[in-house]
């Protein structure tokens, strides 16, 4: 007798954590996450787009970013004069000059008023930052 309760207690004893395991997983893989209590969702092991790289930003959507808040830190003509260097140390950035003076003549109506924000107005990127504020003061 006492052989067959050794069998039988190193039998659970093997078989009894490898249930728990697989079932304490499988309970966890139907929980509904993400909150939306009339979803079911489940979680699944894919070996598809495990890593995906970040997509890297253009170099004038980066500096535009930087000016627009330096713009709200500081003034509209400190970036202003940003923008000018940066548009002078690196020439590929002069074809997104007009675009991102525009901006920022949009973020300075946003932030001073129309005529607060003319007044910063200076020759860069010929009179896009003129342009900015005009459509902002149009649109408001």
């Amino acid at each position: 007798m006492t052989h067959t309760a050794r069998r039988i207690g190193r039998t659970l004893a093997l078989v009894l954590p490898v249930v728990l395991v697989l079932s304490g997983t499988l309970a966890v893989t139907s929980v509904p996450w993400a909150g939306q209590a009339g979803e079911s969702q489940m979680l699944t092991a894919s070996s598809e787009n495990v890593s995906v790289r970040a997509t890297s930003r253009a170099p004038q959507d980066v500096l535009r970013d930087r000016l627009l808040t330096e713009l709200q830190e500081k003034s509209p003509a400190a970036a202003l004069t940003h923008l000018q260097r940066e548009v002078e140390a690196r020439p590929s950035l002069a074809q997104h000059c007009m675009s991102i003076a525009r901006a920022l003549g949009r973020a300075a109506v946003d932030r001073l008023g129309p005529t607060r924000a003319q007044a910063y107005s200076k020759p860069v990127c010929d009179t896009s930052f003129a342009t900015g504020v005009a459509q902002q003061t149009q649109s408001s």
